[in-house]
């Protein structure tokens, strides 16, 4: 699975070949956030679902960045500290956040794909 899975919280998922799952947001989340001038990165441990485990400041907000599933952060984008503006100029590629290695690969599958996020953008206007 190469393309890309995403939350209704306007992240991204990419699942890896070593079987880790590579997290950003997505260029809608960007958008609304504005520049990202901020990004509080994640400790490498096991998370539970839904826990926030990151924050970025943009010029109109702070924001929380949560873990879409149960699984260890193995890895963060540690290219973020110096340079945030990588989320602004590239989220889907250079702007990710962390890696992490999910307990179950069958809830990434489960998550939205891109048709289903394109509906959930166009629902929300």
């Amino acid at each position: 699975m190469s393309e890309l899975r995403f939350t209704v919280e306007h992240e991204w998922l990419r699942l890896e070949a070593d079987g880790s799952v590579t997290v950003g947001i997505t260029p809608f989340a960007q958008n609304a956030l504005g520049d990202v001038v901020f990004v509080q990165l994640p400790e490498l441990a096991r998370h539970a679902r839904d826990a926030e485990v990151s924050v970025l400041e943009s010029v109109k907000a702070a924001s929380s960045i949560n873990m879409p599933l149960d699984g260890e952060i193995v890895e963060v984008n540690a290219a973020l500290d110096a340079a945030p503006e990588l989320v602004n100029q590239d989220p889907l590629a250079q702007g990710w956040f962390f890696r992490f290695i999910p307990d179950d690969l069958e809830q990434v599958r489960a998550l939205l794909d891109q048709p289903a996020y394109d509906n959930l953008i166009a629902a929300q206007g």
